[in-house]
């Protein structure tokens, strides 16, 4: 925060940083609460690319949101700030290995291939709230239990 008030020669108030994060997202920006909140594990895993990545990443959600207001999330203002500021090459994802974070999957089938679903997902197909289709063949998805 200091960095970017330096740069955009303001004060930013510095957010509460929670270490709460669950499942496979390093870290999230909430804007209204002005929290960051980073996942421990994912953390304690790859401390170095993460105070190099995901930290400038959502620092850098909390001070476009400040400065333009609602904005597209990963866009230009968002772009704009990682690169100059941060000195960053602005991603959307990070590239960690998830496989301690992940949760249970279920599989689902389509035309051309399996594809996992988290238990979040699963509910919601279970539920009837949501049908699923395949990015590639455009096949819905359909749930195929492991014996």
């Amino acid at each position: 925060m200091t960095r970017a008030g330096n740069y955009f020669q303001c004060t930013f108030p510095h957010p509460q940083v929670l270490f709460n994060q669950r499942g496979k997202s390093a870290g999230t920006a909430r804007l209204q609460t002005w929290q960051l909140r980073f996942n421990p594990v994912l953390l304690s895993e790859n401390p170095q690319a993460f105070l190099n990545e995901v930290v400038p990443h959502e620092v850098s959600h909390l001070v476009v949101y400040e400065r333009f207001g609602r904005v597209r999330p990963h866009g230009k203002e968002w772009q704009a700030v990682m690169s100059q500021v941060f000195g960053v090459t602005p991603k959307t994802t990070h590239s960690f290995d998830v496989s301690s974070v992940q949760g249970k999957t279920f599989t689902y089938q389509c035309g051309c291939d399996e594809i996992p679903l988290s238990v979040r997902r699963h509910n919601k197909v279970q539920r009837e709230q949501v049908k699923y289709v395949c990015r590639r063949c455009k096949q819905p998805l359909v749930y195929r239990p492991t014996p």
